[in-house]
């Protein structure tokens, strides 16, 4: 919150200075001090006091110089001295706008002659300051009140149309030029926003795929029972192919609802056990080996001999499995799978290289998406849901799994285990 803390702070700052800056113009402008009147009347008092003073240690030549003078000053005071004829005036009670002096056996008054200012010049000089601190206030509520209302609105339209379904709308676009906290929330909005958008288009993509995937091997169950009807000789060939299409039906089923238990993100019920992933891995390259034998392909591991590490056995295997498998099955017969392992940072770091055909850049971006098949793919052999399944059984442990183009060809695919869940 510091960008917008600081913003929020410059504006009130600006407009406060501002105003101070208004005030000074206007009284220099006009001669107008908040304190002018007290000074003023201040400045009376003392005229007053000083020709009361002069009159009697001066005279009346020393009192009538001064009241001359008086009038001439920047500020000037008007003062009129006269004479009393009668001595019951110099018991008079002295008031604030004149003085009554004896001296040489005779009394005079001493008057300040008021000019009238008028009630809005009387109170205006009192009003400034007060009008400053309401027109910063004004100011620094205006620019704050239109610096967060906008994208505030936009916010409320965004989720708006997000609670209508639709997850195309975006809103950092339309907060341009600023680098502050409610800018950083649009972005966030159109993240999520993103996200809930590939969301819907993975759902949808998954349930047209489940379908497709799900109507081949109906499909071939009907076409073989159509074949039984009409030729019950071929009882044992069609059953043997009814039991297969089930079995593969099973296995999708089996598979569909595996990721979907991994795909939910939550870490609750995963089961922990303590093993050494190593042992795994050598496991799952001697059997892989085994298997590919027969196409004079070789299955190697070297690295590290051993990480002991808090993984669900079952998920990691399978996982792994997965990889080297798919390797296998694209490599080029009379090639090599290598399998290298290192350990980083309580990391086990583990690299899976074959010598197939790659995939294009725009595969690399979707091979771990569901029921996604390189174009070499058989559309018998797998579901395509295998490395979707890795995907989210090693990020369910906190790990990283990518893909990229062997520089001599081939796929290569690194994993990242770490020692606990994170």
């Amino acid at each position: 919150m510091q960008r917008l803390f600081w913003k929020f702070f410059i504006i009130i700052w600006l407009a406060m200075v501002a105003s101070i800056a208004v005030l000074f113009a206007v009284s220099s402008l006009f001669n107008i001090s908040p304190m002018s009147r007290e000074i003023e009347r201040r400045m009376q008092d003392l005229a007053l006091d000083v020709v009361a003073q002069l009159l009697v240690d001066g005279g009346t030549d020393a009192a009538a110089a001064f009241i001359a003078q008086a009038t001439q000053m920047p500020a000037p005071v008007n003062l009129q001295m006269s004479l009393l004829e009668t001595e019951a005036g110099c018991s008079a009670r002295t008031e604030d706008d004149q003085r009554v002096v004896q001296t040489n056996g005779a009394c005079y008054r001493i008057v300040l002659l008021n000019q009238e200012q008028g009630i809005v010049l009387e109170t205006w000089p009192r009003l400034v300051p007060w009008l400053s601190a309401v027109l910063a206030a004004a100011i620094s509520a205006f620019w704050l009140a239109r610096y967060l209302i906008i994208p505030v609105g936009q916010l409320r339209n965004g989720l708006s149309a997000l609670a209508r379904g639709r997850f195309d709308m975006r809103i950092g676009d339309k907060i341009n030029g600023r680098k502050d906290e409610v800018a950083a929330l649009a972005h966030d909005f159109d993240a999520s926003a993103e996200r809930l958008e590939q969301m819907q288009k993975t759902q949808q993509r998954l349930f047209h795929d489940v379908s497709h995937e799900l109507r081949s091997p109906l499909s071939r169950l009907q076409a073989a029972i159509g074949v039984l009807q009409q030729n019950p000789a071929k009882l044992d060939v069609m059953m043997e192919r009814m039991d297969r299409e089930v079995g593969r039906i099973d296995g999708l089923i089996d598979e569909i609802l595996t990721l979907a238990r991994l795909a939910d993100g939550s870490k609750d019920g995963l089961e922990l056990q303590t093993l050494d992933v190593i042992d795994l891995l050598n496991e799952i390259v001697g059997d892989a080996s085994f298997e590919a034998h027969s196409h004079n392909i070789s299955v190697t591991h070297q690295g590290t001999s051993s990480f002991v590490a808090q993984v669900n056995g079952e998920l990691i295997y399978r996982a792994l499995e997965n990889v080297i498998r798919n390797a296998v099955k694209y490599t080029s017969d009379g090639s090599e799978v290598s399998v290298r392992s290192h350990v980083k940072d309580d990391t086990l770091h583990i690299l899976i290289v074959d010598d197939g055909p790659g995939v294009t850049a725009f595969e690399l971006e979707r091979i771990f998406q569901p029921f996604s098949r390189g174009e070499e793919a058989n559309a018998l052999d797998g579901y395509g849901l295998g490395l979707a399944i890795t995907k989210h059984a090693i990020e369910r442990h906190g790990g990283k799994i990518s893909a990229t183009n062997a520089d001599g060809g081939g796929l290569a695919v690194t994993i990242e285990i770490p020692r606990s869940v994170r």
